[in-house]
């Protein structure tokens, strides 16, 4: 079954993932009214945490990076959840955690990896407030978490 944000992704190169499971206590997403809340995704390579902290052994090309695979794996769970992409009227706001060392201020050219991405798919429905921080620790060790808010 093909809709138009998903024949966006194939234009990319993109094929959806499965969704994943939560790791803890809690549901990947949660619809409240107009709006579905996006737990926390950490970023992923080869199906493992991608763990790195940004200014110690990871650049900011290679955050981008795994910014923009967390937003694919948004994307999946936000078709796993709704049944169909193109019930997203707008995504909301966007929340990221960059694992990174005291000295690093490059934390918002890293969630432009999610945010980007997000444009390219959803248009300027995918225009989106956001908030980027640096952090001493995500789970795992991995190198970037976001959430996600949208409005169906």
């Amino acid at each position: 079954m093909s809709n138009s944000y998903l024949d966006r992704l194939k234009s990319l190169g993109i094929e959806l993932p499965p969704a994943g499971p939560p790791a803890a206590a809690y549901v990947m997403a949660a619809t409240s009214g107009n709006t579905v809340f996006l737990s926390g995704h950490i970023a992923k390579k080869d199906g493992k945490p991608w763990v790195g902290k940004l200014g110690k052994d990871m650049d900011t090309e290679a955050g981008k990076a795994a910014a923009r695979s967390i937003a694919i794996d948004l994307m999946s769970t936000l078709q796993n959840h709704l049944g169909s992409l193109d019930k997203i009227k707008r995504i909301v706001k966007v929340m990221g955690l960059v694992n990174s060392t005291d000295q690093y201020t490059e934390q918002h050219l890293v969630i432009n990896g999610c945010s980007e991405l997000l444009f390219e798919v959803f248009g300027d429905a995918g225009k989106h407030a956001r908030s980027a921080f640096g952090v001493a620790q995500i789970p795992l060790g991995a190198c970037v978490e976001i959430e996600l808010i949208a409005e169906i």
